[in-house]
C-alpha cells in the first residue's frame, strides 16, 4: 500500500535528493540533521540545502523547481561546478520517513544553470516535460545531423575509441600526447574522457591537433601527471566526403550535401564577357 504523507499532523519527515552525474557518480543529501541511508546511497545531512515548492500539472508546461544551497560539502565544491560536472545530471527530489524509511520521489528532473552567489548556489531544474519543447522535425542542412558512432550514424563506437595513457603534457598550449593513440590528425574533431587522475569522469572536446599534440577545450588540471589514463574518440567533420573516403558510410549520411542553398535564390542574370 502506498504511504500518504502528512495525512497526521505530526510527521517524521524530511525531504531529500539525489543527483546522477553524467560521470557515473551519485550524491545523496537530505535536510535531516544526521546522514540516512536510501537505496543503497548515503544522504548527507544538509538542512542548508531547500527546495522550492515543488509543483506538477497536467499541461504541456515544464515543472520548473530551483534547489538553493550552501557548498558545505566536498561533494559540490566550486571547482566541480565550473568544470561542468554537475551539467546535465539527473535529479530526484522525495520526501522521507526518517523513523522507517518509508519514502516517495515527487519530483525527477536534470539540471539546467547553475549560479554561484558568494558561499552558496542555485540550480535551475528541468523536468521530463521540456523535451516537449525540443524540434522533432530535422532540419535540412549541408552536414551529417548524427553524431559519430551514435544514432543514424550506426558505426561502432568501439571501433573509433581507444584507451591511451599520457605520455607529455604541454601546459602552455593546454596541449597533450598519449601513448597508445593513434595518428594525431584523426582526432580533429574528437573528444577524451579520463579514466583516473583529478579530473576522472570529465569530458573534453579536441579543438585541434598538430603532428603529435592534442589540444582540448578545457583546462587540464595541474595535478595531472604523465601515465594517466584516458579514452579517445576519433573525430568526424560530418562532410559526405569524409563519410564516403574515409568511413565507407555515405548511405548512413543524415544530411543533403547536394541540396541548393540559399544563395542560388539571390542569384541573377550578368550579360556574357
Amino acid at each position: 500500500m502506498t504511504r500518504i504523507f502528512q495525512a497526521q499532523e505530526l510527521e517524521a519527515l524530511a525531504s531529500f535528493w539525489r543527483i546522477h552525474r553524467r560521470d557515473g557518480v551519485t550524491l545523496g543529501f537530505t535536510t535531516h540533521d544526521r546522514d540516512l541511508w536510501l537505496d543503497g546511497v548515503c544522504h548527507r545531512a544538509a538542512p542548508g540545502m531547500v527546495p522550492s515548492t515543488i509543483r506538477r500539472t497536467a499541461g504541456l508546461d515544464d515543472d520548473g523547481v530551483d534547489v538553493e544551497g550552501v557548498l558545505a560539502h566536498d561533494a559540490i565544491a566550486t571547482d566541480d561546478l565550473a568544470d561542468g560536472r554537475f551539467d546535465g545530471a539527473s535529479v530526484e527530489i522525495g520526501v522521507l520517513d526518517w523513523e522507517n524509511g518509508d519514502h516517495a520521489v515527487l519530483y525527477r528532473g536534470t539540471i539546467g544553470m547553475v549560479s554561484e552567489d558568494g558561499a552558496g548556489f542555485t540550480a535551475a531544474l528541468r523536468s521530463a516535460k521540456s523535451a516537449l519543447d525540443a524540434d522533432p522535425l530535422p532540419r535540412t542542412s549541408p552536414t551529417c545531423r548524427a553524431a559519430f558512432c551514435g544514432p543514424g550514424c550506426t558505426l561502432p563506437a568501439t571501433r573509433f575509441t581507444h584507451e591511451v595513457m599520457t605520455s607529455s603534457i604541454d601546459w602552455a598550449n593546454n596541449s597533450l600526447r598519449f601513448t597508445g593513440a593513434p595518428a594525431a590528425d584523426i582526432m580533429r574533431d574528437g573528444w577524451l574522457r579520463w579514466l583516473d587522475g583529478p579530473q576522472a569522469g570529465l569530458t573534453m572536446q579536441v579543438v585541434s591537433v598538430t603532428d603529435v599534440d592534442v589540444r582540448l577545450d578545457v583546462p587540464l588540471d595541474p595535478a595531472l601527471t604523465i601515465g594517466t589514463r584516458a579514452l579517445l574518440r576519433e573525430g568526424c567533420d560530418h562532410t559526405i566526403a569524409s563519410c564516403a573516403d574515409r568511413y565507407g558510410n555515405a548511405a548512413n549520411f543524415q544530411g543533403e550535401p547536394f541540396l541548393p542553398g540559399n544563395d542560388l535564390l539571390v542569384r541573377y542574370p550578368v550579360p556574357a564577357t
